[in-house]
């Protein structure tokens, strides 16, 4: 099953991805071997790289690391394919601009038919693969589009998680649907089932908060996190499974959360 990772923090941060031991560390009996991402927030503008190759083989993974870019905010996959060829159209996290800033999404599970459950009206957001994962972050720009077109700037979290929340919702009666989504602004993390050795269940996606820090410690299982600033600030990180042995947080079946320069600001 597909690996998700997320951070958010109020100093940028240097993630670097050792993607032959993350990839294994959520799935040991799966290499995930369909393509990998990752995207760094620069302002409104992001970093994004992606490739349709094996995270253990690509040599341009393993470039990530060693090559830092500092960032607040960065989400990452790791992609098994359940629907469309393994292609650089299909590899996540998917980026699309909307009201002035990149918009980016992750989506970790399977969502059978949603062309027909949820179809795209004629617009502006098109998938260009052929994965559910896109058409759903299409359907989630289309709820978004009203709120970043009014005018008055960037839209409150209020309003932004109550979209969040019905589009959740949506997808979960669809199929599995754990997700991440950033506008540049907030991070939210959504947490459905995950494919466990016992079946599919809950949890699928887990929450660390870190309080105040001028420096926060590396990570384990292929990530590692590197924070130094001169002001105390606190981190939030979002994963599959959890990534060192502190006390991550399981995520309720439907729970959705909002982070904010790692700060969990809203849930829902």
């Amino acid at each position: 099953m597909c690996e998700l990772f997320a951070m958010s923090s109020r100093q940028p941060g240097r993630v670097c991805f050792a993607f032959s031991e993350f990839v294994r560390h959520g799935a040991p009996s799966s290499a995930n071997p369909d393509g990998w991402g990752a995207a760094y927030y620069d302002g409104v503008d992001a970093h994004l790289l992606r490739e349709p190759v094996p995270a253990t083989t690509s040599a341009f993974a393993r470039v990530l690391e060693h090559h830092r870019f500092p960032s607040p905010m960065v989400l990452a996959h790791v992609r098994h394919a359940s629907r469309g060829p393994v292609t650089l159209a299909n590899t996540q996290p998917f980026a699309r601009p909307l009201g002035g800033r990149l918009h980016v999404f992750a989506h970790n599970g399977d969502l059978p038919d949603i062309e027909t459950a949820l179809p795209l009206a004629p617009g502006c957001f098109q998938p260009i693969g052929q994965t559910d994962s896109e058409h759903a972050f299409a359907v989630l720009l289309t709820a978004l589009a009203p709120l970043w077109a009014s005018p008055g700037g960037i839209p409150t979290p209020a309003a932004r998680l109550a979209v969040l929340a019905v589009f959740a919702a949506r997808l979960r009666a669809i199929g599995v649907a754990n997700f991440l989504y950033s506008d540049g602004d907030l991070l939210f993390g959504h947490a459905h089932r995950r494919r466990h050795p016992d079946g599919i269940h809950p949890p699928g996606l887990h929450l660390l908060l870190r309080g105040e820090g001028a420096r926060h410690h590396p990570l384990i299982g292929g990530v590692s996190l590197e924070t130094e600033s001169a002001i105390a600030h606190p981190l939030a990180l979002l994963a599959s499974v959890p990534l060192t042995g502190e006390s991550w947080r399981p995520l309720p079946e439907g729970g959705l959360v909002a982070l904010a320069h790692g700060r969990l600001i809203a849930e829902a």
